[in-house]
């Protein structure tokens, strides 16, 4: 999938301006199945039209601006997907580029008609033009599908609309996915999106405090050695402690993901100032760390860890919110609980464990992101 961050990278495409493109427009944020059946209506009308498709979608998300500009943080949506997780979902059902445009002081006071003219044909050359129920655009959300149809009669471009999407009676959308992720109903969460509910990132550095913790008990190869990923905005939607599943580690691409325990959110137990400087992270602690896993990262660049690498973490079962612990012999025998907890529920729900011995201990798994690395 091409990317083109930016109206300035966009003229530079003139090839592709010049052969035109079926488009659709929106945050997209979680990819879900309504998402997914738009995209595979628009792939159908580009295949038939003989243009690329084309995905036009923002960063920020609009209301982190607005929420910005007006200093109300409480304004700004939760976010389900990382810009990489939202590219990667694009790719896979199919899109053949994707425009990301800065959504900025520039952007929101373009007016409707001048989105469409400079955006729409002068930029991108469309032919077609598939967009939600509920779209609206340009300064003051003064556009709406009507307007987009006079327009594409004017320009020369088809406009279509697609309602909403349902399943089991309830109208798919990323404010639906938001709701049953905050409240931790993930199996809801997964059956909005197609998928289980996952995060994609690189392996960052922590405080490698949790390798310290519990190292006199049956961890004490590992201690609750983690895998941190930054989770890019400062609002997620789901956080807590959750049963995992982690791709992305074992040398063989279809061995089954690793089970593990995870925490997403900001670490209340642990100083603020912390070396991920109270960013969001999720900390992930596989339950199992089969030899081969062992064998294939003791060639890593730093023997024995997963530093740099991708892994993606799906998040199953939610057991608690975040907790904060007066002490490290707290934390620890929370975390143990935490471990204890994920592994009888991951035990009972999947496979995860069959074949392998019940105690042992462990690290991560998952097919390798292929979504730029830059990203």
């Amino acid at each position: 999938m091409k990317i083109i961050q930016g109206l300035n990278n966009l003229w530079r495409h003139a090839r592709a301006r010049e052969a035109g493109c079926a488009l659709t427009i929106g945050n997209f944020d979680g990819v879900h199945r309504g998402h997914q059946a738009m995209l595979a209506l628009l792939l159908n009308e580009a295949r038939h039209r003989g243009v690329p498709s084309c995905a036009l979608t923002f960063e920020p998300h609009p209301r982190d601006f607005f929420a910005a500009r007006h200093h109300k943080p409480e304004l700004a949506p939760a976010r389900i997907a990382t810009l990489r997780d939202k590219l990667h979902e694009l790719r896979a059902c199919g899109v053949q580029q994707c425009v990301i445009l800065p959504f900025d002081e520039a952007l929101a006071s373009l007016s409707a008609p001048d989105f469409i003219e400079q955006v729409l044909v002068q930029a991108l050359g469309v032919t077609y033009v598939l967009v939600g129920d509920d779209f609206r655009f340009g300064a003051q959300r003064q556009g709406d599908y009507a307007m987009l149809d006079a327009a594409g009669s004017r320009w020369g471009f088809d406009v279509a609309r697609m309602m909403s999407y349902e399943v089991h009676g309830m109208r798919v959308s990323s404010s639906a996915v938001r709701q049953a992720l905050a409240a931790g109903r993930m199996d809801e969460a997964a059956a909005l999106l197609g998928r289980p509910y996952g995060i994609t990132g690189h392996v960052v550095h922590g405080r490698k405090l949790g390798r310290r913790l519990g190292a006199s008990g049956p961890q004490a190869d590992d201690g609750f050695r983690t895998l941190n990923l930054r989770f890019s905005h400062w609002k997620p939607a789901a956080s807590g402690i959750f049963a995992v599943q982690v791709h992305g580690l074992d040398p063989d691409p279809q061995a089954a993901p690793l089970p593990g325990v995870a925490n997403l959110g900001v670490r209340p137990s642990l100083d603020p100032n912390d070396v991920n400087g109270g960013r969001v992270l999720l900390e992930t602690h596989c339950l199992l760390w089969p030899q081969r896993v062992r064998r294939a990262l003791a060639h890593a660049p730093t023997p024995g860890e997963a530093y740099g690498r991708i892994i993606r973490v799906e998040l199953l079962h939610k057991l608690h919110d975040e907790l904060k612990y007066d002490s490290l012999d707290a934390l620890t025998q929370g975390i143990a609980k935490d471990c204890a907890d994920a592994r009888a529920w991951l035990a009972a729900h999947t496979r995860l464990f069959d074949g392998e011995p019940a105690a042992a201990s462990s690290h991560a798994a998952v097919r390798r992101q292929t979504t730029r690395d830059r990203i």
